[in-house]
């Protein structure tokens, strides 16, 4: 919360809910529920949350396959130095991934093969407009307020640049599903163990309390 105030950033109201106030607005918040919006916590199934982690915030989503629903998403994500989010694409989903401000964000890139594998070759992609390519494996690093797009089927891994601070990273996307639209190129877990020897002081998007 102080991180993202020092950077002018506001969530909404809802994002300071405790368990009284989800009981109370449990009809009213059917969006929130049903889309899973709000915090979302993973270590990717690393046990090592610093290392191999991320700590995000869905703003807005619409409903997989949902015609009449809100065709988009958006998140913040908090990224630290040299936190890793593992290489990845997404069948569907295609997503603009902005720096909103802190450090530089360093993006790794490469094709995929039918199989789904790493390829070889040059990657070719949109920053703020502008081409820009890279050999597969390449870094692009963002510093604040620049975005790369990436399209479907595209591997990424993402940090935080050593030494340059903890990065406020926006999504902006197709929308989200994060049950049947990733592809993780190595096995990974989703939400990670908590030990709950203490009330939640913020919910997670996978354990409000209706």
């Amino acid at each position: 919360m102080e991180f993202f105030g020092r950077h002018c950033f506001h969530l909404p109201p809802w994002a300071r809910w405790g368990k009284k106030e989800w009981m109370e607005n449990r009809e009213a918040a059917g969006e929130i529920f049903n889309n899973k919006l709000g915090w979302d916590l993973t270590d990717f199934g690393s046990g090592d949350f610093y290392t191999i982690g991320l700590l995000l915030f869905t703003i807005r989503n619409g409903s997989p396959g949902d015609p009449q629903g809100k065709g988009y998403a958006e998140k913040v994500m908090i990224v630290r130095e040299g936190q890793v989010t593992p290489w990845h694409f997404h069948w569907s989903k295609m997503e603009d991934i902005i720096n909103r401000g802190g450090g530089n964000l360093v993006i790794e890139l490469a094709n995929s093969t039918p199989d789904e594998k790493l390829a070889g070759g040059r990657v070719q992609v949109q920053v703020d407009g502008l081409t820009r390519s890279v050999e597969a494996g390449g870094k692009i690093v963002l510093t604040p307020g620049e975005s790369i797009s990436l399209p479907a089927y595209l591997y990424h891994k993402f940090y935080g640049e050593a030494g340059k601070g903890t990065v406020m990273v926006g999504e902006v996307s197709m929308v989200n599903d994060d049950d049947k639209d990733n592809r993780f190129l190595d096995p990974i877990g989703r939400f990670p163990v908590i030990d709950e020897d203490e009330e939640p002081l913020y919910y997670l998007c996978n354990e409000y309390p209706v």
